[in-house]
Formats: structure tokens, sequence, C-alpha cells
């Protein structure tokens, strides 16, 4: 029998503990093929963060480190400095950047590391119980803003993107989604080139990804994604924010 399509070699055997409709799977898997194609997968190092990937090195067939909360960026900074022509990335949430890691992914990118960072958007915080994250969405209810999140409260979602391409020293940025076949095509491609800048030594590159998080969203897989659609690509527009080199 004809086999038209296998798991990525970019992946191991180990399954997934991530709740029903979460995409970090799917988010996993376009970053894994991304390596294979580009034939860096021998020499790819991950930084894994605390949050719900905090068990990323367990799924990605390549060497990994993992990094306490937030530090991620500084510790692939370590990692490419010592081993310039490994492939050096890290797979980080929003309540691990965005909070308190804030410092550090602001300042890789000051100094324009070489360096891809994976930036997973599901505006909230998904392993410790569903709390509001920098990135939660005025009027988005969670554990610890039962309300809804208030603009006079707690200001407005923080949008890394947007911050992160005023930064002279970065590369590229790009903001995509997982939530339709079209924009799982986008999204490799913008995960793809991502690592293609760090191999041709362009300097810092950040691609954040649109996830949903039913559990903590309180909605079902299909519901989560559709509110994706509707709900969070409005506050956070899809598209390339900066690219040295022009294009998609």
């Amino acid at each position: 029998m004809k086999t038209v399509y296998e798991k990525s070699a970019g992946l191991t055997d180990v399954p997934l503990h991530y709740c029903p409709g979460c995409t970090h799977g799917i988010i996993h898997k376009l970053v894994a093929e991304s390596l294979v194609e580009l034939g860096v997968l021998g020499r790819a190092i991950a930084v894994a963060p605390v949050g719900c990937a905090v068990f990323a090195y367990d799924y990605f067939n390549c060497d990994a480190q993992e990094a306490a909360h937030g530090r991620a960026p500084a510790v692939a900074t370590g990692i490419k400095r010592v081993h310039p022509d490994a492939i050096v990335f890290t797979y980080q949430g929003d309540g691990d950047l965005a909070s308190i890691g804030m410092a550090e992914i602001v300042h890789a990118a000051m100094r324009g590391e070489n360096l891809t960072v994976i930036f997973v958007n599901n505006a909230i915080y998904g392993m410790t119980g569903g709390q509001m994250a920098p990135t939660t969405l005025v009027g988005q209810r969670t554990t610890t803003s039962p309300l809804g999140r208030s603009r006079s409260g707690q200001g407005a979602p923080l949008r890394i993107c947007e911050m992160l391409a005023t930064i002279e020293a970065t590369a590229y940025v790009a903001r995509v989604s997982v939530h339709t076949v079209p924009r799982l095509t986008a999204a490799k491609r913008a995960i793809k080139k991502a690592f293609q800048l760090q191999m041709d030594n362009k300097g810092f590159s950040l691609v954040e990804v649109l996830s949903t998080c039913p559990t903590n969203w309180g909605l079902s897989p299909v519901e989560a994604l559709r509110w994706v659609e509707q709900t969070m690509i409005p506050v956070y527009p899809l598209g390339v924010y900066k690219d040295l080199e022009g294009g998609t």
C-alpha cells in the first residue's frame, strides 16, 4: 500500500499531553516539518518553557534544554553563542513570553540574537488554571478576571508583534494562525522562513501563532476555532510585521 502521509521525523512517538482541541500539537507538527525540510533537524536545539509546552522536549526529535519560566530567550542566547552552527529556537506561550519573560524577549530582539522564537498566543494562562494573561482580550473572562478584562483596570492586550517590529535589530516578525487549512499553510511558510533566516545569519525572528485553549475558554474545540476567527484575529491581525528581506 502506498504511503500518502506519515508522521514527521522531526517528532518523537511520545503521546502529546495537550487537551482535546488544543492546537499546540499542530504547531509542533509545523515546526518539526520545517526543520526536516530545511535539512537542519540534526543540528536543531529547542528551548522549552514553563507552561503548557513544558514537555516540548519530549516531542521534538532534536536536542532540547528546559528553561526557567520566561527565561528561554536568555538560555537560547547562551546556547547559540556557544554553538553558533546550531539552529536554536524557543517555543513559548503568552504567559511565559509576554509576562514574566518580557525583559528576556525584548533584549534578545534588541541585541539581534540569531534565534527563532515560536510564540504561541492563546490569550490566557493555560497550564496554571486559566488566569488572565497580558494577551487576554478586553471583556474576556478568566479565573482572575471573572467579570471580564477591563481596559481601565488592566489595560489593553499586549501586541507582541507590533512592539517587536519597532526594534531595529529584528529581522522577521509575523503573526499567523492555525484555525483553518489555508492558515496552516501560511503558518508553516512563516515558520520555515524564520528558520531559514537563522540559517542565513540574518538575526532575530519571531512567529506568533494564534492558538486555541478550549478547556480554559470554556468552549468546544470547534467553537474555539471560531473564536479565533471571530474574536482574536480582529484584535491580533495576521500578517508580516517586519521582514528585512521583503516578501512573506
